[in-house]
Order: structure tokens, then C-alpha cells, then sequence
């Protein structure tokens, strides 16, 4: 071979090796995962649960537990989120069989989920659970007097951790149950129901009684002078992980102790709930 074609050959060889270099470079700087991938993660959300989860004017998932998942999405760079819009049920069981890795709904904990589900160590969120009544009920400021006034509730169907709530309360308190009774559906239109007298109150989350009632755009707000609020307790909310997902539920332990450490969910519970339930939570038992 001629001295110049030897020299030609062996720039471009060296040209190669940079350029492979540098290739590599660039993919091992897009994850941190063992194998240089990012992995995507499928996130159900309750798309109809305002101010928790819904769809934005534009389309856009957004809420309490959507907006903290996205905090966490941003701390975790070998995981990429992908919010899967859906309902309460289909969230519980395409969680519990893989079809997503993760699922947010308000969820509280309950013995039975702990079968089919994975709970991390921290908690995502807080949630106020009251009474909606009548006004000329709100002097029921508790389970206890709802119970001692022999008052009828809203049916909960058994799966929903609403029910268990109330039969916790039962168990505790033989002597002065809540009548409760399981319903047909997952929820139902509490406030509808409490309206048209067919229960004399119902279970449900201040969130939602705000955007429904409170708010001058909610579906209800005519009834602003009809129903209350009694709030009886304060309760811890999480996210509900695939049972196969334990490596990435540690990972999403580690991102969401830093933000409530940075109290960058603080922040959130103002926007979406007007209110820092996180003040509350040394005196939060369940």
C-alpha cells in the first residue's frame, strides 16, 4: 500500500473510533439505568376526581396527585411517566395486573389492597373526609352524632376505602354504629342524594365538595345554601404500585422524601385543595 493511502486509512480509522466514541457518550448520558435505557412507566390516574386528577380545558392531566407524580417524574431521570387517563375501577385493576406500573386516586389504605397492591413507605398526599349534609343538619359535626342522631348515609361500595373507613369507625364504636350499607357502584352522586333527601348525608372528600358546591363554576354550586361540609378526619393518600414494581416503588420512596423535605408539596395542597393539610399532620392517625 502506498505511503499516502496508509496514511488516509489510518486517519479515517481514528476519525471511526471518535465518532463511536462520542456516540457512546451520548447514550450513556440519557439514563442512569444499568442499562442505559430509560424506562417508561404508565401512571393511571382517575381522570374525573377535580381537584385530585382530571383533564385540563386543554387536555391535560393535572391535579394534586398528578401534579406531585410529575415532581417525582423529574427526580427519577431513568424513569419516564406517561399519565394514562381512566376511571377508579379500571385503575384498580390494571394496576393489580401490570397493564400500569402505578396508579393515583386519592387512595387510602386498607388492609385488602395490600394484597393486590404495593404501598410504598411515604405517603403522597393528605386527604380532609367529612360529612355533606343538609344546612339544617350541620350541627353533626361528627361520625359519632350522625350516629347517635340515627341518620341514614349514602351507600359506599365495599371496595372503595370510604367503606372501610366508616366500618373501622363501626368496629370501634358497637355501641353506636353508622348504618352502612355497600353500594351497587363505586360511588355514587352523594350530594344529588343528600339533596333530594333520599339519605340524610353522605361521605366525601372537601375537594371535591369545593369544586362541585363552592365553586361558581361546580355542577352544584346551586345548592351552596342547601349542603355542608363537616369534615371528621384527615387521612393519608397514596400512590397504589403493580406488586411486581417494588424496585421502582423504593425510587419513588427516595424522590417523594426529598420534595416533602423541600416542602415543594406544600405548595401543591394550596393550589389544589386552598389549604396545607400538611399542618395538620402530626395530628393525623390513619
Amino acid at each position: 500500500m502506498k505511503p499516502l493511502k496508509v496514511f488516509s486509512f489510518l486517519i479515517g480509522l481514528n476519525l471511526f473510533g471518535l465518532l463511536a466514541g462520542c456516540g457512546s457518550d451520548s447514550a450513556s448520558g440519557d439514563s442512569t439505568g444499568s442499562d442505559g435505557e430509560v424506562r417508561k412507566i404508565k401512571v393511571a390516574y382517575d381522570q374525573a376526581s377535580k381537584p385530585i386528577s382530571w383533564l385540563d380545558d386543554n387536555g391535560n392531566p393535572t391535579g394534586y396527585d398528578v401534579e406531585a407524580m410529575k415532581l417525582v417524574d423529574e427526580l427519577l431521570p431513568e424513569y419516564e411517566f406517561e399519565f394514562v387517563g381512566t376511571t377508579s375501577d379500571d385503575l384498580l385493576v390494571g394496576v393489580s395486573q401490570g397493564k400500569y406500573q402505578v396508579g393515583v386516586k386519592n387512595a387510602f389504605w386498607t388492609e385488602e389492597r395490600t394484597e393486590k397492591f404495593i404501598y410504598p413507605k411515604e405517603f403522597l398526599g393528605l386527604s380532609s373526609i367529612g360529612l355533606v349534609l343538609k344546612k339544617e343538619n350541620e350541627q353533626i359535626k361528627s361520625l359519632e352524632d350522625f350516629a347517635s342522631a340515627g341518620m341514614t348515609l349514602a351507600p359506599i361500595a365495599a371496595n372503595n376505602a370510604q367503606y372501610t373507613v366508616i366500618d373501622e369507625y363501626n368496629q370501634k364504636n358497637p355501641n353506636n354504629p353508622v348504618k352502612l350499607k355497600a353500594g351497587d357502584t363505586f360511588s355514587v352522586d352523594t350530594i344529588q342524594w343528600v339533596n333530594e333527601g333520599r339519605v340524610d348525608g353522605g361521605v366525601i372528600i372537601e375537594g371535591p365538595f369545593e369544586k362541585q358546591v363552592l365553586a361558581e363554576d361546580g355542577p352544584y354550586h346551586n345548592l351552596v345554601d342547601e349542603v355542608v361540609y363537616n369534615e371528621f378526619n384527615v387521612i393519608k393518600t397514596w400512590p397504589l404500585f403493580n406488586k411486581k414494581e417494588q424496585e421502582f416503588a423504593d425510587a419513588y420512596d427516595e424522590a417523594i422524601k426529598k420534595l416533602k423535605e423541600e416542602k415543594k408539596l406544600n405548595g401543591l395542597m394550596e393550589e389544589f385543595y386552598n389549604r396545607d393539610l400538611f399542618e395538620v399532620l402530626d395530628q393525623v392517625e390513619r
